[in-house]
């Protein structure tokens, strides 16, 4: 598709996702991608026309107004409410609209399978907005993978009033399951989880440990309670320790061959220290740092998204995937509220 011929995109949402998605697309069309940003809508008219006035785009507060009143639209970003996905998807999805869905996927797996079944029909691109997936870190990861067998995962954040339409595994988690579940490529065998509410009426902090069928065990800890902001990924696999920071967006590699003996945490505290402070590994240990290209996952996914609607390709990260993460999060809810009920807590 030429620059004379864009794809013509509108943002459904015009909270801070969707302000952030207006961003990149605007910024695209400017470095001369063959896209246009045609439109924004929220149910709110005044967040939608302030939207409207600062990209200088028509501003509708509902999806049918702007497709009724726009000549065009190919593709579009749903970053309205979660509990809102399904409905804002399938009213683009029947008028021929390409879809990027804000994660998770919908609150439910009836939700999400309904959305998937009407893109099928309709023969519409749906992509997920698992936007770790593009952060570079990650990237560079994928090409060292030699069947890892234990994955921890830190996500840490400050409490805020954003996204507390869901909790903290759909809101914060979720990302690094969907990273784990692409990463090992094995079903899950049993999930062990605990979780609590602090600051809101839904779980805000939560420990899970997932095992999978190849044998793999992956913990994950979330918090939006949290005094710092930490995003973090290690893993390791026959002979490497990879520790991964989403936010440095850098890759620290450990050749742990001549480490058999070390304890895994030792290894991981040092590990640490060498991502943040430098210096050197302990004698006996080969330590990479890796080269990672920066860039920003929001603009690197959105752009992987033009791309597949362009072509008419599967999405680097499909519905399907989407679909995994959030069926692999209800589970993980189901285990904490299993695991509160036998503890005599209220959730």
């Amino acid at each position: 598709m030429s620059i004379a011929n864009p794809l013509r995109v509108a943002v459904i949402g015009a909270g801070a996702f969707g302000r952030n998605h207006l961003r990149v697309y605007r910024e695209l069309e400017l470095a001369g991608e063959a896209v246009q940003l045609a439109a924004v809508v929220d149910q709110n008219a005044s967040a939608a026309a302030e939207a409207g006035a600062k990209f200088g785009i028509p501003a509708f507060s509902s999806i049918e107004e702007c497709l009724a009143k726009i000549e065009k639209i190919d593709a579009a970003s749903v970053c309205v409410p979660t509990v809102h996905h399904r409905g804002a998807a399938e009213q683009l999805i029947v008028s021929n609209v390409d879809v990027l869905i804000e994660k998770p996927l919908a609150p439910t797996l009836e939700d999400a399978d309904s959305i998937l079944l009407l893109a099928w029909k309709h023969d519409r691109i749906v992509q997920v907005g698992h936007l770790e997936r593009f952060n570079p870190a990650v990237t560079a990861a994928k090409r060292f993978l030699n069947q890892p067998m234990f994955f921890e995962s830190h996500r840490l954040s400050v409490f805020t009033p954003r996204s507390l339409d869901v909790d903290v595994v759909l809101d914060l988690m979720i990302h690094d399951l969907d990273i784990v579940l692409s990463l090992t490529g094995s079903p899950v065998r049993e999930v062990r989880a605990v979780g609590l509410p602090v600051l809101s009426p839904k779980v805000d902090i939560a420990n899970v440990r997932v095992e999978f069928e190849s044998g793999c065990v992956a913990n994950f800890t979330a918090s939006r309670v949290s005094t710092e902001r930490v995003r973090k990924l290690r893993f390791f696999q026959p002979h490497q320790y990879l520790s991964l920071d989403f936010a440095r967006q850098d890759l620290l590699m450990i050749d742990v061959t001549a480490a058999a003996g070390m304890d895994l945490a030792k290894l991981a505290a040092m590990a640490e220290m060498l991502q943040q402070h430098g210096g050197h590994p302990s004698p006996g240990l080969s330590l990479n740092k890796v080269a990672v290209e920066p860039g920003e996952p929001l603009r690197l996914e959105i752009s992987s998204f033009l791309n597949a609607v362009r072509n008419r390709t599967k999405p680097e990260v499909s519905g399907e995937d989407g679909r995994a993460a959030l069926k692999l999060a209800l589970e993980i809810n189901q285990a904490i509220s299993a695991h509160a009920k036998r503890a005599g807590l209220s959730l």
